[in-house]
């Protein structure tokens, strides 16, 4: 495959048609916005209303439609794809929290792939539809070695795990199937400002650390992951899609994002700490369960076919996420927004 030049926003986005599912998820959260501020006519698929999430913060819910609907709904993701004329999708709505898969993997498969195959049935059965960008995940390869590359198979064995296995794959057949023109991201960990889940490692070790506690690791530490800015996540899916409507050709493939300086979770607990000057020292439980213990991602196809680089150094990044935190965890919206913490203290 060719190496052009990366394109240039210019003019693309400009009163471009865009949908974005999951838009009150971490991605969607920095996704809509940066969308919105190069022009684009943004409407957003939203289940619940999620008043602390960054979509629904001042400034950025006034600019664009919500429709509140279920991905899992044909008819609702039919009537909306239509009545808006949607040119572009990004399909980010999901269920992403590992512990939760777990124990819910029924409501897990249904949101994740068959919310992934109505949406593109539902895109497939439009006439206005250029570009569609799947949320996949570097967990779809389940236990890989080091290093994942687009052609290393998908081998998802925990339920969150296979579920992104079976969403990459169906994605895919409908653009070998169907020609319709669909790409598939696959990340690592996103990590960046807006995220309340607090049982993932890096809001939970801040808040932590805010408050003045140690942070609490569920694993042994040892897991190594890929950490990925959520800023250079909403640019590299804008690339993808934009990169997917000026060359068919792009239909069908998938593409790895990753800074590809892989860390074990005590590693980064380390680099978070260091961002926070603390020298609290985390406590380490060791009883997780059903996660990959290594994994990371090679992102040569992704340099070399979309010719896209990560912005953000990881201090650079972290830096930015505590300064967000920072401010958050001190307005008057924190107390609130942290009732719906959902495993308490435990992270990593």
């Amino acid at each position: 495959m060719s190496t052009p030049p990366a394109p240039t926003a210019g003019r693309h986005w400009l009163d471009r048609p865009v949908l974005v599912t999951g838009a009150t998820g971490l991605l969607g959260g920095w996704l809509v916005p940066r969308l919105v501020a190069q022009g684009a006519c943004v409407a957003c698929v939203v289940r619940d209303h999620v008043p602390a999430s960054r979509l629904m913060r001042p400034g950025c819910a006034s600019e664009v439609v919500i429709s509140y609907a279920d991905v899992r709904d044909q008819e609702a993701m039919e009537r909306i794809i239509g009545e808006y004329e949607i040119d572009t999708i990004f399909h980010l709505a999901a269920q992403t929290i590992v512990g939760v898969a777990n124990r819910n993997p029924l409501s897990t498969f249904d949101s994740n792939i068959r919310g992934t195959w109505v949406t593109l049935e539902a895109a497939r059965r439009s006439s206005t539809v250029r570009a569609v960008v799947v949320a996949s995940s570097d967990k779809a390869y389940g236990s890989a070695p080091l290093r994942c590359t687009e052609d290393t198979r998908l081998e998802g064995r925990h339920p969150y795990d296979v579920s992104k296995s079976c969403a990459d794959l169906i994605s895919r057949t409908y653009a070998e199937t169907y020609d319709l023109p669909v790409a598939v991201a696959r990340c690592g960990n996103l990590f960046g400002g807006g995220d309340l889940n607090w049982s993932r490692l890096v809001p939970g070790t801040i808040r932590s650390v805010l408050r003045g506690e140690h942070p609490v690791l569920r694993s042994d530490g040892t897991a190594v992951r890929d950490y990925f800015y959520v800023e250079d996540g909403a640019q590299a899916y804008m690339l993808a899609a934009q990169s997917l409507a000026q060359r068919p050709a792009l239909r069908g493939e998938a593409f790895n994002f990753s800074n590809e300086r892989p860390l074990s979770v005590l590693e980064m607990t380390r680099a978070i700490l260091e961002a926070l000057a603390s020298d609290l020292e985390p406590e380490v439980r060791g009883d997780a369960r059903h996660e990959i213990v290594e994994q990371s991602l090679d992102a040569s196809k992704a340099h070399q076919v979309l010719g896209w680089k990560a912005c953000w150094s990881l201090g650079e990044a972290l830096a930015r996420t505590v300064e967000w935190y920072r401010e958050y965890l001190g307005s008057a919206r924190a107390g609130v927004d942290g009732r719906w913490a959902r495993t308490g203290r435990h992270v990593g």
